[in-house]
Order: C-alpha cells, then structure tokens, then sequence
C-alpha cells in the first residue's frame, strides 16, 4: 500500500511483462496516486520521461510529487487518456511503454462524497472529472425507463435490470434519486426475495453501469485501442509509438476484457505485435488476500514488432 491508501494491482508482474528500462518514455494512461507511475519511474530513471494521465487532478497532483521527488521528467495532463496518443506526439517523443490500469482509485471509492461507492452514503456523483457536468444523479433523472434498463443491462450485464429501472422510474415520480443509499435501497427493494441469495450485493452492478455511463469508460478505451491499432501500423512512419513497445492493459470486468482481447488478438492476427500473455493474467491468492479489490483484475500485454502488415 502507498502513502496515499492506494494498492497498485498486479505490480510484479506488469514490471516484469513491460520490462522498463533506463533512459525509456513511459506513459501511464490512467496514472491515479502514483501506484504504476512510481514503479514506472524507478526503472527508467532520472534519463528517463514519464507522461501521466488522470480526469482526477487532486490524485494527479499526488502523483505528481511522487514521480518528481525521484528526479524523472514527468509531464502530468489532467485529461483523459482518450488524447494521449495526441499529446505523445506533440510533446516530440515516441512511447516505449504504455499502462492503462482502467480501474479507479482505493481514494475515489472510499470517499463517500464522490458516490462510487454504497459502502457509505453520499451524492450520486461518479465522476472521474468534477469538471464534467453530468452526474450519475443526472442520468437517473433524465434518461427514460427504458433508456435506464438498457444501460443497466449493457454496461453492468444486470439481469434484473428491467425491475431495477421500473422501481427507479416509479420512485423518482414522487421525488429525485440523489444520494448512493437511496440508489442501493432501491436495487434492494427491486430484487425482493433473489436478494437474501445474491453472491454480489444487488447495486453493484447498477452502480458499475451508471459509472461507466458517466464517465465514458469504453468509449475512451475504444478510442485508445483504435490508437494503438494506428500506432502499431505506423513505426516505420514515426508514428507515437517505437518499434519493441509494450502495450498494457488491465481491466476489471467482462466489457472491457473482451474489448482489449479482441484488439489485441486482431494486432497479432496482422502480424503487428506479439501477445506476450496468451491468456490474461489475475492476480495469485497472496494479492488478493492484501488487496481485494485485485480479484476482478485481468492484465493483457502486446509487445508492437513494427513489422508491415500481413
């Protein structure tokens, strides 16, 4: 655990997969306290650049004291990850590594007032950018049932989601949903009897929808898979990536997963880049036990060969 509560997941092997070096540019996609940057910038040094990214400019600032008080050059953006690609090449320098650790901070969840979470009540916010103006309480306010029961099936795979979404549009008839205890309490209350039996609280998946909503999270993770796609095929081009780069991506449920798989599997189908772990990695007994919020974490790595396509 860091000074700032956070655990980095899967911290070994992500270093040994990604192999930094000396003197390599770094970007950490989704940089949060500091967990990966930190390790990140042990390894490549004060020779070294690291170019952080986070929607969450407190937690970048951390990381940015962090990174710095090690003496390596580290540009922090507060942005999302979606423009990285971008702002690699404006900043002249091609990237050797790149981390995306798509989940969100042990800070975030564990303060109530920023709403992930139904371990303590709090607004219904969820967002990752407090500058974005649209808030999970927003989106139960606005969308129609049946826009509600669509995203809480797609992006939380709820398959309670028309019930959950009917109590919802009943309740807020009479008055708004705004804090996350009302929310759970009403998923609760949907689910009746099933909920006595469920193996994961009943909101948890409604609360995972409504934050993926929110914050866009597949949309920019599509976005950076298209650049990474781009990117493979463009090293003899100069494009933002080197040639022998390594690619790596943790997720934390099934949308994800499949996206980051896919993408991966089509790199190494066009002969762009080598999968250099077949089958996603979880983290073993030991981390889960210290950090159970490591036990829905699976991590893919490519390295880019900038070979032409097939």
């Amino acid at each position: 655990m860091d000074e700032h509560g956070h655990i980095p997941v899967l911290a070994e092997e992500i270093l040994d997969l990604l192999g930094p070096r000396k003197g390599e540019v770094a970007l950490d996609c989704t940089t949060g306290p500091g967990g990966h940057s930190v390790l990140l910038a042990e390894a490549i040094g004060p020779t070294g650049r690291l170019i952080g990214f986070d929607l969450d400019g407190e937690i970048l600032a951390h990381a940015r004291r962090r990174v710095e008080a090690l003496g390596v050059a580290f540009d922090g953006l507060h942005d999302s990850f979606i423009i990285a690609p971008q702002r690699v090449r404006e900043l002249g320098v091609r990237a050797d590594i790149v981390l995306a650790d798509l989940g969100f901070s042990s800070n975030q969840i564990d303060d109530p007032e920023r709403g992930f979470s139904f371990g303590a009540d709090g607004p219904l916010d969820m967002r990752f950018d407090r500058e974005q103006s649209t808030t999970a309480a927003d989106l139960l306010a606005r969308l129609s049932e049946r826009e509600l029961a669509d995203l809480i099936y797609e992006y939380g795979e709820e398959p309670w989601s028309r019930k959950i979404a009917r109590k919802l549009a009943q309740t807020r008839r009479s008055k708004p949903i705004q804090t996350t205890a009302e929310l759970a309490g009403l998923v609760v209350e949907a689910y009746g009897g099933r909920a006595r039996h469920s193996r994961l609280h009943p909101a948890t998946r409604t609360f995972m929808a409504l934050r993926v909503a929110v914050n866009d999270e597949l949309g920019a993770l599509r976005a950076l898979l298209e650049e990474i796609a781009d990117g493979a095929e463009k090293i003899d081009e100069g494009g933002w990536l080197k040639g022998g780069s390594r690619i790596a991506i943790v997720s934390f449920n099934s949308l994800e997963d499949r996206l980051v798989k896919r993408a991966f599997a089509e790199l190494a189908r066009l002969g762009l880049a080598e999968r250099l772990t077949k089958k996603p990695l979880i983290a073993g007994p030991g981390e889960v036990q210290a950090n159970p919020r490591s036990r829905s974490a699976k991590l893919r790595v490519v390295r880019i060969d900038g070979r032409s396509p097939k």
